[in-house]
Formats: structure tokens, C-alpha cells, sequence
């Protein structure tokens, strides 16, 4: 295979903040093409995911999401903070801040990125188990979320209906699904 990594020959920072960071770089492609500027966006990674109540009811979220200007129905995520020590520490402190459940078992279903054209992060993707409310939500100021029990085949059909929009939800969905062999690839 041959080599198709870019070389970077310098970025020039344009914005930091808490929430995003943008920088223009210069690249070499391995023909000799010099590219610039090239933006890209950083941001922390994220954790989404699938939690299921002890009698198997979906935990979903509906909160208002700025970007398209909609409320959603979701599943439970958020950023890692800079202390998180772990995915599975940043998901765990995420599904009880948001929902006030805790959770016998919480496994790993991989991470995606969602642009990766653009963007430097990751989402990293559980599925979480035995979930039992054990505390009332702990919102951030900017965060309204109302809790929403459903049935698998009542999410299964918002797929299908494609009434979840959130693409990253949407794929861990799919990977939890098919943990649980509830969704057949075909």
C-alpha cells in the first residue's frame, strides 16, 4: 500500500476556547502538493451511550440542541472532561449527571469520529446495563434534559422512522443493537 500521509509543515492556532479550538495548517502531500491552509477543529473526545434500565427499557434523553435549532431525543453523552481518566469514567459520571442512574455494566462498543475530514476527536461508544436511578439528574447551567423510558422496539422503530437525527446516536445505536442482536445487517 502506498504512503498517503499528509506531512504537517506548521499550524497557526486561530481560536482556542473550552469547547473548540481551530487552527490553520500547511501540508505536504507525499506528491510533492503543498496545502494551505487547511483548517482544522479540536475538540475533546465524546461518549455517547445506550443505557438499559434492569427490565430493559431504553434510557433516552430529549434536550434542545443550538446547532439545528431543535429539541431531539437522544441518548445520554457528553464531553470528556480533562480529568476524566478514562472513557469509561467520563461515560459513568455522564449517565449519572444526566440521567441519575447507575449501571451494573458498561461495555465498551468502539469510537467513531464524526468528521474526519475536519475534526481531531473521537466518540466513544458503550452500551450500559442494569441501570437503576439512584440519584435525581445534576445538570450543567446550559443543560435542560428530560429523561424519556422506551421499549427496544419503540427505539427501533424511531430508526427506522429516521426520528433520530444525532448521527453519532444514531451509530451507537446501531452498534448496541446488534450487540444485543436486536438489528440484522443485511
Amino acid at each position: 500500500m502506498m504512503n498517503m500521509d499528509w506531512t504537517l509543515l506548521s499550524s497557526e492556532y486561530l481560536f482556542r476556547d473550552n469547547w473548540l479550538t481551530a487552527r490553520k495548517d500547511r501540508c505536504l502531500t507525499p506528491q510533492g502538493n503543498i496545502v494551505e491552509p487547511y483548517y482544522v477543529l479540536e475538540y475533546s473526545d465524546w461518549v455517547n451511550a445506550v443505557a438499559l434500565t434492569e427490565d430493559n427499557q431504553v434510557i433516552m434523553i430529549r434536550q434542545y440542541r443550538q446547532g439545528v435549532g431543535r429539541t431531539l431525543l437522544e441518548i445520554p453523552g457528553g464531553t470528556m472532561d480533562k480529568t476524566d481518566p478514562s472513557p469509561e469514567f467520563a461515560m459513568e459520571r455522564e449517565l449519572l449527571e444526566e440521567t441519575g442512574y447507575a449501571f451494573k455494566e458498561l461495555i465498551p462498543m468502539g469510537k467513531v469520529a464524526a468528521n474526519t475530514a475536519s475534526s481531531n476527536n473521537y466518540t466513544h461508544m458503550f452500551l450500559a446495563t442494569g441501570g437503576r436511578k439512584v440519584k435525581e439528574q445534576d445538570l450543567d447551567d446550559n443543560e435542560e434534559i428530560e429523561v424519556v423510558l422506551m421499549s427496544i422496539p419503540e427505539v427501533q422503530q424511531l430508526l427506522m422512522d429516521n426520528k433520530i437525527i444525532h448521527s453519532l446516536h444514531v451509530t451507537g445505536l446501531c452498534y448496541a443493537l446488534l450487540h444485543l442482536g436486536k438489528m440484522e445487517m443485511k
